[in-house]
């Protein structure tokens, strides 16, 4: 038997999965398990990229002790959020996409080059936390000078376990930063900014074996997160997907980019697939449950919260993807202010938060089909959201769709599928 392990790591947790084939059939084990999260230091957002690597290598051990022999790994997380390296230091701290510190850089890179032209080459929608806003922050920081490298969040990972850097593809396009039409970094981009050329390397494929950690192989799955949930959807028509964790990623796979005004209006972005491109949205999330259950009721289980928010008649809504919901310091005090009304229950916040996000969802449909020139009649939904039936529901009611749920971990098993689809070949 054959073992492979998907290190899936997202903004609040992490989990190391075991993968094997059984008569052809994908089986699975979670052998280990653990808490992330932001860290506030000196009034910013970072990651503690220190725990996270231990974290990493602690599952490895794990597996290793279950199965014996793993085959190959993998480490796919979050998109956008790089390490930068000086030879094989760090430079710290290590900021987190929340942070706000590309606020004000923004307006400087639109000067360099218009948003309009940068969505022309890339197909990538506006978001304050794009690698290219972060890099552009850095560069004015002078955070830039002496780097040698920079590494998106899971290439660092698989670096600091078989001392390769790599640079995989499906993560490099959600920073805004890879032609639409070579994937690969847009040269005009990296000198309208003037960012060193030599920090931009050839983008490698999902698949590529690139190094070896205690005699296993170090493979890039699709690193981003989506993309290998995308992979691990085992879908029976052309339809619509929404991986639903801290964000929500609403989208369809199209042959290539879809880079019209109406895309670029919307903010519909186009990420790399493994053979196929992702057009699709982001949209704010768990990160609003999860939230509000820290403040309000952070020992009351998610079903008792479902329950609650089912038996409130609460009916006014927010627009879920407001900035004003990116990283409140109260999500509780947030919602106050984008309501007429205060909720009165923990019920009722809830209530609207189900709600806001079903109606983020339809018409995000119903962009999806203008933009496509296409009409679905069903919607998959992977991830933790999959598991409430209530939100379902509710996605069912907003979209005229039916939900097809599948509570899996898709994006381990995505990322799995790459690993083993390459040992095979």
């Amino acid at each position: 038997m054959r073992y492979y392990l998907a290190i899936d790591i997202g903004a609040s947790s992490g989990r190391h999965i075991v993968g094997w084939l059984e008569k052809g059939v994908l089986k699975t084990e979670e052998v280990y398990r653990f808490p992330n999260g932001v860290t506030e230091l000196d009034g910013h957002l970072t990651w503690d990229i220190d725990a996270l690597t231990e974290h990493v290598r602690t599952g490895v051990d794990k597996a290793l002790e279950r199965f014996g022999k793993i085959e190959s790994l993998s480490v796919d997380t979050w998109g956008v959020d790089c390490v930068l390296l000086k030879g094989e230091e760090e430079v710290r701290p290590c900021y987190a996409y929340r942070d706000s510190r590309t606020e004000a850089v923004i307006p400087l890179v639109h000067e360099k080059m218009a948003f309009s032209e940068l969505y022309r080459h890339t197909g990538i929608q506006f978001q304050p936390f794009n690698t290219i806003y972060q890099l552009y922050a850095d560069k004015l920081a002078r955070r830039l000078e002496g780097v040698t490298d920079f590494l998106l969040m899971p290439e660092y990972l698989m670096y600091k376990l078989c001392g390769v850097k790599s640079h995989e593809y499906t993560n490099a396009t959600t920073g805004g930063m890879v032609s639409a039409e070579t994937g690969e970094y847009d040269v005009s981009i990296l000198h309208a900014l003037d960012l060193p050329a030599a920090l931009f390397h050839p983008l490698q494929q999902p698949g590529t074996l690139i190094g070896d950690y205690k005699g296993i192989k170090v493979r890039l799955c699709a690193t981003h997160d989506t993309g290998s949930a995308v992979e691990g959807i085992d879908m029976e028509k052309d339809a619509p997907y929404i991986s639903s964790g801290t964000w929500s990623l609403l989208g369809v796979k199209t042959p290539k980019p879809i880079t019209d005004e109406a895309s670029q209006r919307a903010n519909w972005s186009n990420e790399g697939g493994v053979g196929y491109n992702r057009y699709q949205k982001n949209i704010m999330g768990m990160w609003l449950i999860n939230r509000l259950r820290d403040e309000l009721c952070p020992d009351k289980a998610f079903g008792e919260i479902v329950s609650e928010a089912e038996a409130s008649n609460f009916e006014e809504t927010v627009d879920a993807n407001a900035a004003a919901f990116l990283a409140p310091e109260s999500m509780k005090a947030a919602f106050d202010e984008a309501l007429n009304r205060k909720p009165h229950t923990v019920g009722d916040y809830f209530r609207c938060a189900y709600r806001s996000l079903a109606l983020c969802y339809g018409n995000a449909i119903e962009e999806l089909q203008r933009n496509t020139g296409k009409t679905y009649d069903c919607i998959y939904i992977v991830g933790g959201g999959a598991k409430n039936a209530f939100l379902n529901r509710l996605t069912e009611e907003t979209s005229g769709k039916t939900v097809i749920a599948l509570p899996i971990e898709a994006t381990a098993i995505g990322n799995l599928k790459s690993q083993i689809n390459a040992d095979h070949i």
